[in-house]
């Protein structure tokens, strides 16, 4: 795997509508951007992404971890995301993010039960991704159902992949439209 550029993006809020809020709430995105072996060709056999994944998601998941400046056990929340420059195609992101990034990416977060949520798309230098968030042990979890906008601005040029691996510490700041809370998951079947 070639990486070009790694990024991390920190976002810390402490007041909102003019309410402190008694716990900042901290999001991170740990970015890679690697060269897309595959780029204007096709290729059946996409298992060198799918192996890049797994490095990725050991290697980012620590980054934006260690950037949300939390240990394992107080991570809460976490998505990933790609954007595909124009001479790839949508499947190779998910080649990444799909059969072998999750588990590592859980490890370095001390677990996670819940789907990990995604998105992938095409597109150029600075095009925007919002990783879509929500809580790691119970995906119904509705305080914590957010996305991440996250960009670098010279990247994915047409044979990259920009991924994108986000971590929270909690959900949304003033959460109050109902539905599950965190205290109330079973945290058995990742759902509820």
């Amino acid at each position: 795997m070639e990486i070009r550029k790694m990024v991390t993006i920190v976002e810390e809020t402490r007041k909102e509508m003019e309410k402190d809020l008694p716990e900042p709430v901290k999001r991170a995105a740990a970015i890679a951007v690697i060269k897309n072996p595959f780029a204007g060709k096709y290729q059946e056999d996409l298992s060198e992404l799918t192996e890049d994944g797994a490095k990725l998601g050991d290697m980012l998941g620590n980054m934006a971890r260690n950037a949300l400046g939390v240990p394992k056990e107080e991570c809460e929340g976490y998505g990933k995301g790609a954007v595909i420059g124009m001479n790839g195609e949508l499947e190779h992101g998910h080649a990444i993010l799909h059969p072998k990034l999750g588990a590592p990416f859980r490890e370095a977060l001390g677990g996670g039960k819940a789907i990990i949520p995604s998105a992938a798309k095409m597109g150029g230098p600075g095009t925007e991704l919002d990783v879509p968030t929500h809580y790691k042990d119970a995906a119904f979890v509705r305080t914590h159902f957010d996305a991440m906008p996250v960009s670098v601005q010279d990247a994915p040029r047409d044979d990259e992949i920009l991924v994108a691996l986000v971590v929270t510490n909690s959900g949304r700041p003033l959460p109050r439209v109902g539905g599950l809370k965190k205290e109330e998951a079973r945290k058995e079947d990742g759902l509820r």
